[in-house]
């Protein structure tokens, strides 16, 4: 599985319509989106599909053909979302009419493309799943720790500091922790 962190835009013509593809981080779908209708206000269809990982690890998804004839523009967006194993990302086509009717399948054709074309040029993100570890190092072996945890990727998100030492709170790939805690399990304690 993979996501976007920075948001791409690509444009697709058919027959003088205009689609304007836009991929985005899950988190900043919703202003975006606000975003372009405000910018696009004489574009005739804003059609949308994402997909992100929940708290129990299930993809949610969603689309909408905002105004297209229903299954021409939504889903088939979602289906290339899905088929190039996206998640925590979303896709806004904004739509100009250029005079000429497409039909169905020059519609679907026309979505499809303009989400592809907008998935091969953005930078994509291989998703690990992170989980969230707390455990206490004395403060002679801090900065050890540190070193190791950072040679590992594994970044703090946060310190709390006692008497002995530190507490420290980090989020890692199970096998990236496992690797980490066979070096380390002397010198750490782990809390709950």
């Amino acid at each position: 599985m993979q996501f976007v962190q920075e948001p791409t835009s690509q444009i697709l013509e058919v027959k003088q319509s205009k689609f304007i593809a836009h991929l985005v981080p899950y988190e900043i779908f919703t202003q975006t989106l606000a975003a372009l209708k405000e910018e696009h206000p004489k574009a005739r269809h804003f059609v949308v599909a994402w997909r992100y990982m929940n708290a129990f690890d299930q993809v949610v998804e969603h689309c909408s053909d905002d105004g297209e004839p229903k299954g021409t523009s939504g889903k088939p967006t979602l289906a290339v979302l899905s088929g190039n194993s996206l998640i925590n990302s979303a896709v806004i086509i904004v739509r100009y009419f250029g005079g000429t009717k497409l039909g169905t399948g020059g519609l679907v054709r026309a979505y499809s493309d303009a989400c592809n074309l907008v998935i091969r040029n953005s930078e994509l993100t291989e998703y690990l799943k992170l989980d969230t570890y707390v455990f206490h190092v004395i403060y002679s072996d801090m900065s050890l720790i540190e070193y190791r945890l950072d040679e590992l990727g594994i970044s703090i998100s946060e310190k709390e500091f006692d008497e002995d030492g530190v507490i420290l709170k980090v989020r890692a790939e199970e096998s990236i922790w496992k690797t980490f805690y066979t070096q380390n399990k002397r010198l750490i304690e782990m809390k709950h």
